[in-house]
């Protein structure tokens, strides 16, 4: 196969599933890891691909685009650990807590493993699917139901309605956009709808936001800036993000990312 019909291959499938690994493209094209890297940095050089850690998305820019999780879990993945670390540090034991779908807060629920005593609410069948997991045995998971998005979120009605319900001691949110003036985005209309229900169940909220959210938006808000209590970013958020950002939100938190690839940026 010739290197321009392997590009357009590899440049479908991207758009076809939001996202390609590497090691899946060796087996299916027959070439080498090499080769496949190389292919993806012509793509990339396009404009119509995003390199990441271990393989490419797609690129987008309209607001109501929203990738499927497995497309967004493998971007800025080194950044979104340190950020879920950081916030974990902010849940003390025995606490009543919120998380939104997103994969940053799916990170955020595997860095929770060793706090003992907590009732988590979610409307997130990939965090759910973490906390379930748990090695604490006295921890409550509350999954709500709805209707399942390409983020693998429940949303709708029902998800609201049992959310309404509900009193939290903090409540983490991943986000899909950060600005000023709209606020914390999302690409999906019923999502928003439902992450404002779990926003108003909390006391206090956390926005967890990779550098890459900022200036990011979606069709609809979930909160404005002013809303958040804390937001978790990592060190490469832009100086004049982290100024608005601190003229709005009561505290900005920044976590270090000790190294990062090429492939992850």
């Amino acid at each position: 196969m010739l290197a321009r019909q392997r590009q357009a291959v590899i440049l479908e499938e991207a758009r076809r599933t939001g996202a390609v690994r590497v090691s899946d493209l060796v087996g299916r094209l027959g070439v080498s890891d090499m080769t496949v890297r190389r292919d993806l940095d012509v793509l990339a050089s396009r404009g119509l691909v995003e390199k990441v850690y271990g393989g490419a998305t797609s690129i987008s820019s309209r607001s109501t685009d929203e990738p499927g999780f497995e497309a967004k879990s493998v971007r800025q993945r080194l950044h979104k650990e340190v950020i879920a670390v950081t916030a974990a540090r902010l849940v003390k034991p025995g606490t009543a807590i919120g998380i939104s779908a997103g994969t940053t807060t799916w990170t955020l629920a595997r860095a929770l493993e060793a706090i003992p005593g907590l009732t988590v609410v979610t409307n997130s069948i990939r965090v759910a699917d973490v906390l379930r997991d748990s090695a604490q045995l006295d921890r409550t998971v509350v999954l709500t139901g709805g209707v399942r998005t390409p983020s693998d979120a429940l949303v709708g009605p029902v998800a609201v309605q049992s959310l309404r319900s509900l009193h939290l001691d903090i409540v983490f949110l991943g986000v899909h956009g950060m600005a000023e003036g709209p606020g914390f985005t999302t690409p999906n209309l019923t999502e928003s709808e439902t992450d404002r229900a779990l926003v108003e169940s909390g006391r206090r909220l956390v926005v967890l936001a990779d550098h890459t959210k900022w200036g990011t938006v979606g069709i609809s808000t979930i909160a404005e800036l002013d809303e958040a209590h804390v937001v978790v970013s990592d060190a490469e958020l832009p100086e004049d993000a982290r100024q608005t950002l601190g003229e709005h939100v009561g505290e900005l938190l920044i976590a270090d990312v000790p190294s990062v690839t090429g492939d992850d940026a």
